[in-house]
C-alpha cells in the first residue's frame, strides 16, 4: 500500500500515466500529474480517489520543472515518488528513417523522451533525500531493447533511459532511493494510431481494417501471448515498484511485453 505517500508522475493527464496515477490513489498515495496540457491533468487528477493535483508544465525545462515541483512540495509536504512517463512516444516529424530524419526532430525525441527524465530526476532527488528513500519509475519501451525499424531517435532514446536507470540506481542506493525501468509492449495509444497509418499503407493485407483492427492484428502477428498490453499492466507494476513489497528492487528493467522481446532475441 501507497498510504500517506505523495508521487509526482509526469504525462500524467491521460494514457499511461493517468493509468499510474489511478494506480497509485487507488493504493492510498496523493498524487500529481503533471503535463503540457494543464486542464486535461486537472481533470484527471479531480478523478482520483485521494487527494490530487493537476499542473501544465513543460518537463524539459529546469524553471518550469523546478516551479512545479515546489507547488507539488508546498500542497503535499513533501515527495516519495517520482514517474518520469512524459514522451513523444512516437517518430518526430518524419516518416521516421535515418535519412528522412531532420537533426532538429532527431533533438526534439532526446529532448521529450530523455531530457525530461534528467531534469525531472534532478529537480525531484533532494526532496526524495529530505524523506529519507525513495522510489523513481522510468518508463523506457521495449524499443530500447530491441531496437524497431524506422524508429532510431526512439530507441536511441528509451536504451539512454534503460542506461540512466542503471546509473542512478547505483549513485543514489546509499541515500535509500530505488529506481527502475518498466519497457511496455503494445499498448493501444494515439501513438499507435499515427503509426497504423502507415502500415495500413505499406501492407495489403491491413487495407480494409480500421487504425484499432490494424493494432490488434500486429498484436495477433506479434506477441506470443496473443494479446495487448494494457495501462493497468504497467500502472499495477509501476505501483508494485515504488511500495515497500519491492524494497529491495532497483536498476532494473522489466518488459511488459506479452513476450515480444523473446521472440525479437530468437
Amino acid at each position: 500500500m501507497l498510504t500517506d505517500k505523495v508521487a509526482l508522475i509526469t504525462g500524467g493527464a491521460r494514457g499511461i500515466g493517468a493509468g499510474i496515477g489511478r494506480a497509485m490513489a487507488g493504493q492510498g498515495a496523493r498524487v500529481a500529474l503533471l503535463d503540457r496540457d494543464g486542464p486535461e491533468a486537472e481533470k484527471t487528477a479531480a478523478g482520483l480517489p485521494t487527494p490530487g493535483l493537476g499542473l501544465a508544465c513543460e518537463v524539459a525545462i529546469e524553471a518550469d520543472v523546478g516551479a512545479a515541483v515546489s507547488v507539488v512540495v508546498e500542497r503535499f509536504g513533501g515527495l516519495d515518488i517520482l514517474v518520469n512517463n512524459a514522451g513523444v512516444g512516437h517518430a518526430v516529424g518524419s516518416s521516421g528513417r535515418l535519412e528522412d530524419t531532420s537533426v532538429a526532430a532527431w533533438d526534439e525525441q532526446l529532448v521529450q523522451d530523455l531530457r525530461t527524465a534528467f531534469v525531472m530526476t534532478k529537480a525531484v532527488v533532494p526532496h526524495l533525500k529530505a524523506r529519507g528513500g525513495g522510489a523513481i519509475v522510468n518508463i523506457a519501451s521495449i524499443t530500447g531493447l530491441v531496437g524497431s525499424p524506422g524508429m532510431p531517435a526512439q530507441a536511441a532514446a528509451k536504451a539512454g533511459m534503460i542506461s540512466l536507470t542503471k546509473s542512478l540506481a547505483l549513485d543514489y542506493a546509499p541515500h535509500d532511493i530505488r529506481v527502475n525501468a518498466i519497457c511496455p509492449g503494445f499498448v493501444w495509444s494515439r501513438p499507435w494510431e499515427r503509426l497504423t497509418a502507415g502500415l495500413k499503407r505499406r501492407v495489403p493485407e491491413f487495407a480494409d481494417l480500421d487504425a484499432r483492427g490494424i493494432f490488434l492484428e500486429v498484436v495477433k502477428r506479434t506477441v506470443p501471448l496473443g494479446r495487448e498490453q494494457t495501462l493497468e499492466d504497467i500502472a499495477h507494476l509501476a505501483a508494485f515498484l515504488v511500495s515497500d513489497a519491492a524494497r529491495n528492487i532497483t536498476g532494473q528493467w522489466i518488459s511488459v511485453d506479452g513476450g515480444i522481446t523473446l521472440r525479437q532475441a530468437q
